[in-house]
């Protein structure tokens, strides 16, 4: 590896230890329904995302405010000492990202079949305080 490409992936590594976010991984649900269910909440403070997310009747939304929660814990974690009430948490940022993806084979009429794709995705979520930007 070169220097300069070793200098920059330190200089990353340094600056995502100061950033607290949250992933979930083959997440069984496909990326278009998780994108809806994610741009409700992109850029909005913490606690309205919160309730929006738990009274939501889409399905991804469940899983989306499991995430939340844990992003905030995780910022908790690296900011000890902050209070949550004080310190203007918002979703900076949610990306969604196509994951692997199950192929069966569904019988049709006549021997022939049908294949049925069965999509998951990835999910991350990063939080961040307003002061900070």
């Amino acid at each position: 590896m070169g220097a300069r490409k070793r200098n920059s992936a330190e200089a990353l590594k340094e600056a995502r230890k100061k950033v607290a976010f949250a992933k979930l991984n083959n997440c069984p649900t496909s990326p278009r329904k998780m994108r809806l269910a994610a741009g409700l909440i992109r850029g909005m403070e913490v606690d309205k995302a919160i309730h929006i997310l738990k009274h939501s009747s889409l399905e991804a939304s469940a899983r989306l405010h499991k995430l939340l929660l844990s992003a905030i814990s995780n910022w908790q974690a690296k900011n000890e000492g902050v209070r949550i009430e004080d310190s203007n948490l918002f979703v900076k940022e949610v990306s969604v990202d196509s994951a692997r993806m199950l192929k069966l084979i569904q019988t049709a009429p006549q021997g022939r079949a049908f294949r049925v794709r069965k999509r998951s995705n990835h999910v991350t979520l990063i939080v961040d305080n307003k002061q900070d930007i």
